[in-house]
């Protein structure tokens, strides 16, 4: 290798590609600091620069547009939610309410922890576009699944269409909930609010399994 090929490479120190990856990481940074406070509709690619610290060519080198790049941070946050409540289900135990009070409390813990997330994930994420709808629906339909998933109908008496349907109109209420939380109309302590959720779910559950 050339000189010249190893300084086109390399720069500080640093490979072109690992470059590339920290200015991503700025962008993204940047963007979830934007979108979680002032609100997608009014950070420009510019105001996402800016912050940054980038210019504006840097942008389209990890990203086509701005919508590009809100799902990028929304899916980078719901992964973290995800791993959270699979970690917390995880070490809660066999018994079901003990799991579903322990993945209820390190959902809430998440999108509370950091008010810019759950604004991102559960306000400026909505009406984007039909792709981004698309996309943020086929998320809430997982996490439905999932859900259900912890509740096995040991009697075999519950279609699991019912049980997903029923634990759809729960995370609803859940993310409206969450949404007000965020919005500052509400702040019912988490601990109170995983109670209240819980008793629901499971008043729910044994109500469809008579239906």
């Amino acid at each position: 290798m050339t000189d010249a090929t190893s300084g086109a490479r390399r720069y500080g120190g640093r490979e072109a590609s690992e470059r590339q990856d920290e200015r991503r990481t700025r962008l993204v940074d940047a963007a979830l600091d934007l979108f979680g406070t002032q609100g997608y509709a009014a950070s420009s690619v510019k105001h996402v620069c800016d912050r940054a610290g980038l210019t504006q060519r840097y942008f389209y080198e990890s990203f086509t547009d701005r919508e590009q790049l809100l799902r990028h941070v929304y899916d980078q946050q719901t992964d973290r939610a995800r791993a959270a409540v699979s970690d917390a289900v995880a070490g809660a135990g066999e018994d079901m309410a003990d799991r579903i009070r322990a993945g209820l409390t390190a959902l809430i813990d998440t999108l509370t922890a950091d008010p810019r997330r759950g604004r991102v994930m559960l306000i400026e994420i909505v009406g984007v576009s039909p792709e981004l709808e698309t996309h943020r629906r086929g998320v809430m339909h997982e996490f439905v699944r999932y859900i259900a998933g912890l509740v096995p109908d040991e009697a075999g008496t519950l279609p699991p269409h019912r049980l997903e349907t029923g634990v759809m109109v729960l995370v609803g209420g859940v993310t409206e909930v969450l949404v007000d939380h965020i919005l500052g109309y509400r702040s019912t302590p988490a601990p109170e609010l995983v109670e209240i959720i819980a008793a629901l779910f499971w008043g729910g559950y044994r109500a469809l399994g008579k239906c």
